[in-house]
């Protein structure tokens, strides 16, 4: 950018008139691996070669799919700046989640994991490199970020704090290097819920500690009282009864008396009436063939709860128009023919999804109403619950096709929703669209109408997984059903839209997409069994 300004009757380059400096308006984002010299201590060739491959396959991506350019990189780090504090933030979490995929499978002192901070402010712009104190507070932001997770400014949080399916957790204001007023500081929650959850165990802490503290006070009283004599005042003696009665003759022990055993209530005695003690009749001992089967019998095993599999619904198949004129990923509408199969009338909920993680076959354990929908499911963690499904049953469990979820949700019909060319309130579990509450779950499964095919919350509720890659149009897709898997799948298709959406993203038509290995709160899915 100098070069443009080089005076040419000088051999001296100057720099550019300070209000010709291109500057903007941005969200910066700034991150640095932890540890970064100790990895490359214990093993610098392979550190190297896992950096190179992060960069390539997962921040440069996630930069781009987000709207963003890469400013610069360094041995351990990045900046990047976008247009929208939203993607700016959203990039972040994806890169946070998939890192934290991808370090589950090695041990903790090889891990890779990022700070990222991330701060809204006005830059100066060059082709390599930005500046401005907006990028020092990103960086200043990414310094004092604990491992794996996003801070964000005040200024970021005023931008997208009802704007993203996330917690946020005040931090306070931070005296921050070389910035001269104090930064106010978010920590950016993924999951909605975890922003309550730690709200409410610290409130527990603070219960239990003002119990405890209580319960000792209380004790410490007790055993005073307890001490003093029999019929004495509980003040304190004063001097002189104190020297006098140390030289009094020592108080007579009174005689123990002797305590009669109570004896049981039996029949109709009053509590006045003397009943004889029970009579307990010593058994038989045990024959030494007795004692050999007993020894031999194999131990009890507790009860296992049945398997409680998914609700299905048969669908005979037929022929339908997919897509729509609506949005580009929509076209071109095309005919797609879908054999006979079976889905789940329902999104697979809480209880279902825990059956498999108490079988240690999912990676965790789902948290909210066990009649809600699961939630936060990538889609590899999909996967993972069909193949425990499989397993445990015998049947051939997989995820619908994506043009499989879409003649499911349409349920034979044609128009813009299921119901109708226009929306309809109280229909479908989505923002703004009913009586129904924003809360940090979506309702319980099948608190709305089904669809003509007996199908519920196929629209709204929670973003649904199926099987496809994401591909951004129709052009080339299969014709009869089947999932689309050729191409890139380090994202696959969601459907359904989530209870967090507008009723954009109830249609059956809407798709969209995340990728492969990153859980999202509003994400979920249901199941589809051939015949």
């Amino acid at each position: 950018m100098r070069e443009k300004f080089r005076d040419v009757n000088s051999n001296n380059d100057e720099a550019p008139p300070r209000a010709l400096m291109p500057r903007r308006l941005a969200a910066i984002v700034a991150g640095d691996v932890v540890g970064y010299s100790r990895l490359m201590e214990i093993d610098e060739e392979g550190t190297h070669v896992r950096m190179k491959r992060i960069q390539r396959d997962l921040i440069e991506p996630s930069i781009i799919e987000h709207k963003g350019r890469l400013v610069k990189t360094t041995g351990d780090g990045f900046i990047a700046i976008f247009d929208s504090p939203v993607e700016a933030v959203r990039c972040g979490i994806v890169i946070q989640q998939n890192m934290f995929g991808r370090n589950t499978s090695l041990p903790k002192d090889h891990w890779i994991e990022y700070r990222i901070g991330v701060n809204l402010g006005d830059v100066i712009i060059e082709d390599d490199d930005i500046y401005g104190d907006g990028v020092n507070v990103a960086v200043r932001l990414e310094n004092i970020a604990e491992p794996g997770e996003v801070y964000i400014s005040g200024g970021i949080y005023e931008q997208i704090k009802h704007k993203l399916v996330c917690g946020y957790e005040s931090l306070g204001d931070r005296k921050v290097k070389n910035i001269t007023d104090p930064v106010r500081v978010y920590r950016v929650l993924p999951d909605p819920a975890a922003l309550n959850r730690t709200r409410r165990r610290r409130e527990t802490i603070l219960i239990f500690l003002l119990s405890f503290t209580l319960l000792g006070t209380a004790g410490g009283a007790l055993w005073y009282l307890l001490r003093q004599p029999y019929g004495a005042a509980p003040d304190r003696p004063s001097a002189s009864a104190l020297s006098q009665s140390s030289k009094a003759a020592p108080l007579p022990v009174p005689e123990k008396q002797a305590v009669q055993p109570s004896q049981p209530s039996l029949g109709t005695a009053t509590p006045n009436q003397q009943q004889p003690a029970p009579q307990i009749q010593p058994s038989a001992p045990a024959s030494p063939a007795t004692k050999e089967a007993a020894l031999q019998a194999p131990p009890a095993t507790p009860p296992v709860a049945a398997l409680r599999e998914p609700e299905m619904k048969m669908l005979q198949g037929g022929t339908f128009m997919m897509g729509s004129n609506e949005d580009m990923t929509e076209k071109p509408i095309h005919r797609v023919t879908i054999k006979p199969f079976a889905i789940s009338r329902y999104p697979i909920s809480v209880r279902e999804w825990n059956q498999c993680a108490e079988a240690k076959a999912c990676s965790f354990v789902a948290t909210g109403q066990e009649d809600a929908p699961v939630t936060n499911v990538s889609w590899s963690n999909a996967k993972q619950f069909v193949t425990w499904l499989v397993a445990a049953t015998g049947k051939p469990y997989r995820l619908p096709s994506e043009a499989e979820w879409e003649y499911a949700a349409r349920g034979g019909t044609q128009t813009k929703y299921w119901w109708g060319e226009e929306f309809r309130t109280g229909m479908a579990d989505c923002k703004n669209c009913g009586d129904v509450a924003a809360a940090e779950q979506p309702v319980k499964i099948g608190s709305f109408k089904p669809n003509p095919f007996g199908l519920y919350d196929m629209g709204g509720g929670v973003d649904q997984w199926v099987e496809d890659c994401w591909h951004t149009n129709y052009h080339g897709a299969p014709s009869d059903g089947s999932p689309w898997l050729q191409g890139d799948c380090t994202s696959h298709v969601i459907r359904s839209g989530s209870w967090m959406n507008d009723s954009r993203y109830v249609r059956p038509a809407n798709r969209d997409y995340y990728d492969t290995n990153v859980q999202y709160p509003t994400h979920g899915f249901r199941v589809a069994l051939s015949p």
